[in-house]
């Protein structure tokens, strides 16, 4: 599926406003890795269904990093010079503060990973802003759009039939994101992009079959964050496309009436998913708001035991991604979050909302600090139909985020930091390459850790020997099932040292408690 713009030129000095430098083979080909990276990175998948959300997120984690970092390096001249606005160095003050945190945290294997997916977003972010300034913008904003409807369609495809061992069956129609409501956020934050594609395209055809393709996974998602974001997202785009480009009132009504004709055909259309409720869209949006029972109730309990977390470690956190690890110490056998099977683990790696995450696991200061970068983004945005698209997909990112992980996870962190940086306006500041490489390189960790993890869960799905098992948990030490599993069998003297191992990983896990007490016995 094409989602065209205007097609711009590219070897002019000023192909878009405010285009600053010229956009030579490495800026055309840091283009080109992001637009194949952001697809690339929706239909990353691992086909190892031993792992749950792993085999979804490991693999995008590893796209989002390896993109970041070529991108990055082919556009190290034109990413250095967008440094050194107000908003950059807030970014750099909060990856400061989440590397001191993940060096400080009880599991740092983890705590780096988090930080890893922060410094790529960072990246992606200045590449995206390096690459608007070299006239690029609109190719960049199509292979975004692109990606947007892409992801939207691997959901539909699961939602009418297709079965293939890349779709998650219990979260569907997650399709290769592995969630279905992973697919209902990209779609709510992801419209603007692909509406702004309609506004701007010679031909509007296939920029409103898209519309209607993302329209159509919002609505069969059933995620109740991503409908109120995109209550927030559709009054935003349309009074901000309306005071600001008139004249195109008729290309606005077609986008919209694009979108109701996918969402109405979503609700009519029978399809394959098999949902408890009689009726599951009219029973999702009653439930909207209700918070006295069910998930919603399940939210607001560890929302507030987060925060008493987040009250034990004020100014650094848990660390970056350590939420998992440290929940478990404040609360009851009983919290919902919990999962039963495992006593002292949590069922899902993160909380219910990026900003408990920032809270408990980077501190208030970081919190903060990722509050004032979206603020003064959304104060210094600029004006015309991208300053709306620009406030659309802030807005349904952070309402989104208040009520599940979003921006904490790689394909919504790519995406969305991406469209930031190229639907930003700010003043051009000085070359910053040693503060863009230092990032790199945090980033180029990203690629080393995500590239371990998989090799090793290749492993551990595939071992016939002990042997195996054992260089899997060196290449992948930071591993929980790896050496789990390794201090579940075998000689004492070899099962002990992976015990200790799983313990001081995760030292609230029964099973990993458990397994350390016998060695000292």
């Amino acid at each position: 599926m094409r989602v065209a713009y205007d097609p711009p030129s590219v070897n002019t000095k000023k192909d878009s406003p405010g285009a600053e430098v010229a956009a030579g083979l490495p800026e055309r080909l840091a283009l080109r890795v992001l637009q194949f990276g952001a697809s690339a990175t929706v239909l990353a998948a691992s086909a190892l269904t031993q792992f749950d959300l792993d085999r979804f997120l490991i693999p995008k984690d590893l796209a989002l990093h390896v993109t970041a970092v070529v991108a990055g390096v082919l556009a190290i001249r034109a990413a250095s010079r967008a440094i050194g606005s107000f908003v950059d160095w807030l970014l750099l003050a909060y990856l400061a503060l989440s590397a001191v945190s993940a060096l400080l945290a009880t599991n740092g294997w983890i705590g780096f990973r988090a930080l890893a997916i922060s410094a790529s977003s960072v990246l992606l972010f200045w590449t995206a802003r390096g690459l608007k300034d070299a006239g690029l913008q609109r190719p960049l904003l199509n292979g975004i759009a692109f990606a947007v409807v892409f992801s939207s369609v691997t959901s539909l495809l699961q939602t009418y039939g297709l079965r293939v061992v890349f779709f998650s069956i219990n979260r569907a129609p997650g399709g290769t994101l592995g969630n279905r409501n992973f697919v209902a956020h990209v779609a709510a934050f992801g419209f603007p992009i692909v509406f702004l594609a309609a506004l701007r395209a010679q031909r509007m055809r296939w920029p409103l079959v898209g519309l209607a393709l993302v329209s159509a996974a919002l609505v069969l998602t059933r995620s109740r964050a991503a409908w109120l974001a995109s209550v927030f997202m559709a009054l935003i785009l349309c009074a901000g496309v309306i005071a600001s480009e008139r004249q195109m009132w008729k290309r606005l009504a077609a986008g919209f009436l694009a979108a109701l004709c996918g969402a109405g055909a979503a609700l009519l259309l029978p399809n394959s998913l098999h949902w408890r409720s009689q009726n599951p869209y009219l029973q999702s949006m009653a439930g909207i708001a209700n918070y006295e029972e069910g998930s919603g109730r399940g939210r607001l309990i560890q929302y507030e035991r987060s925060l008493r977390m987040a009250a034990s470690s004020p100014i650094l956190g848990v660390g970056p991604g350590n939420w998992t690890v440290d929940y478990p110490r404040f609360v009851p056998r009983g919290d919902p979050s919990m999962n039963p099977s495992a006593p002292g683990m949590t069922f899902n790696p993160w909380p219910s909302s990026d900003w408990v995450a920032f809270v408990s696991e980077r501190g208030f200061i970081g919190a903060l600090l990722m509050m004032m970068v979206m603020v003064t983004i959304a104060l210094r945005g600029g004006s015309g139909a991208e300053f709306a698209a620009l406030l659309a997909t802030l807005a349904a990112a952070i309402v989104c985020g208040l009520f599940d992980a979003v921006l904490i996870l790689p394909l919504p962190a790519f995406l969305v930091w991406a469209s930031l940086g190229a639907l930003w306006r700010d003043g051009e500041g000085r070359s910053h390459k040693p503060v863009l490489l230092a990032v790199i390189l945090v980033s180029a960790f990203g690629v080393a850790r995500s590239s371990a993890q998989l090799t090793a869960m290749e492993m551990y799905a595939t071992a016939t020997s002990r042997a195996s098992l054992e260089r899997a948990a060196r290449i992948d030490p930071g591993s929980f099932a790896l050496h789990l599993r390794l201090a579940r069998s075998g000689p004492r003297r070899e099962r002990c040292p992976h015990a200790r191992a799983a313990h001081a990983l995760f030292p609230n896990s029964d099973g990993a408690r458990n397994l350390t007490a016998r060695c000292a016995e």
